[in-house]
């Protein structure tokens, strides 16, 4: 009987320290912060057109939970800077599929300057438009 438990032991410990080492070894979580609420605005003010209106969902793309933690941080400020490159925008520039995908690496290069600027790093590797309302 006593042979049989360590032979079980003997098995187990194998087993016990590949799952610690799949732990320690396993990539980082890849994670999508919604700012929420969205996005609402005027933009192309002017002064010659009537007032045009954006809506924008967005999610920032962070790769672990120290990540994720510094920029749910500094949302506030990521937002502020958000709303303003949000209403800088001309009426061709937000009717446009380039001038939105222009707009999308603008948003994405200065959330990656905020958080530069206060955490050391830029941490936020994407930013994407859930849903991106022009009127």
């Amino acid at each position: 009987m006593k042979a049989w438990i360590m032979l079980l032991l003997a098995l187990s410990l194998p087993l016990a320290a590949s799952a610690e080492e799949a732990k320690e070894g396993a990539a980082p979580k890849v994670n999508y912060i919604t700012l929420s609420p969205p996005f609402v605005g005027n933009y192309g003010l002017d002064g010659t057109t009537k007032l045009k209106v954006f809506k924008a969902d967005v999610a920032l793309r962070v790769t672990g939970d120290e990540a994720t933690k510094l920029v749910k941080a500094n949302e506030p400020l990521i937002r502020n800077q958000l709303v303003a490159l949000f209403t800088q925008q001309s009426t061709e520039a937000m009717g446009s599929i380039e001038g939105k995908e222009k707009l999308r690496q603008e948003a994405l290069k200065q959330t990656q300057q905020v958080m530069n600027d206060e955490t050391g790093k830029p941490v936020v590797e994407d930013l994407l438009f859930n849903n991106l309302i022009i009127q």
